[in-house]
């Protein structure tokens, strides 16, 4: 198994930022494409954005242009950093961790998942 270990949440203004790192075990974090994954009460857990092994960035349209997503491989983390943050952000944010595949915007195509870590986007 691969353990994926989220941090950096927690509550900011709308129009601030945050970065999310999932740190993940093993020397083979390489050889996996990460994603961040968020769910809101109520609704379904959605794709946010995808790293490759080759460092090809994917986002969801709603936040192209305001977040990043960005690996270290030496340091076996991926971060997501957010910036103008809005109140629909407010989610619990997954990490997750696939060995192979070329769909990254489907919860099923990935093999690993942290516990996840809460944002929430006030007002």
């Amino acid at each position: 198994q691969v353990q994926l270990v989220e941090s950096g949440g927690g509550l900011v203004q709308a129009g601030g930022s945050l970065r999310l790192s999932c740190a993940a075990s093993g020397r083979t974090f390489s050889n996996y494409a990460m994603a961040w994954f968020r769910q809101a009460p109520g609704k379904n857990r959605e794709f946010v954005a995808a790293i490759r092994r080759s460092e090809i960035t994917y986002y969801q349209d709603s936040v192209k242009g305001r977040f990043t997503i960005s690996r270290d491989n030496a340091k076996n983390t991926v971060y997501l950093q957010m910036n103008s943050l809005k109140p629909e952000d407010t989610a619990v944010y997954y990490c997750a961790a696939k060995v192979r595949g070329s769909n990254y915007y489907d919860t099923l195509n990935y093999d690993y998942w942290g516990q996840g870590t809460q944002v929430t986007v006030s007002s």
